[in-house]
């Protein structure tokens, strides 16, 4: 779906803010529905290219339920979110521990925030603080050398 189809069909959502980057031939429309921030990628052309969800923020709350299998993606502790990935069989890749990956899933996950809230042991958030959904070969960038 081309960005102006994706931005046509939300109606509802209210005016995004949208930034374009002609020269990296990108572009991002942004919402904020029920204090959860939405965000359409449209990456090297037209076509949208991942969704990404973020959390409400310190000190807000929302209605608004984003589940991955019924894991409640924002209030879920991130070490339970990715054990309970696991457990179904998916692979977690947290090599990059600020950006953790669900490659064959095609999801990414953002545990990093200058708010103040509570962290692990390891020092990141305790919780993720957005989570993006792609096509299946998303990240394979992140595999060039075939180790997925």
């Amino acid at each position: 779906m081309r960005l102006d189809e994706a931005l046509a069909a939300v109606p509802d959502w209210g005016e995004p803010r949208v930034l374009r980057r002609p020269s990296r031939n990108s572009a991002k429309a942004s919402w904020t529905l029920d204090h959860v921030g939405v965000q359409a990628l449209a990456e090297g052309g037209t076509h949208v290219t991942a969704i990404e969800l973020w959390w409400p923020g310190e000190g807000r709350t929302s209605g608004t339920r984003v589940l991955l299998e019924g894991d409640e993606v924002f209030t879920t502790p991130a070490v339970d979110l990715f054990r309970h990935a696991m457990e179904r069989g998916w692979t977690v890749d947290t090599s990059q521990p600020e950006y953790p990956v669900i490659p064959n899933v095609s999801l990414g996950f953002t545990r990093q925030t200058s708010q103040e809230v509570e962290r692990d042991t390891d020092g990141l958030p305790k919780y993720v603080t957005s989570v993006l959904v792609a096509g299946t070969d998303y990240y394979n960038y992140r595999y060039q050398d075939g180790s997925r």
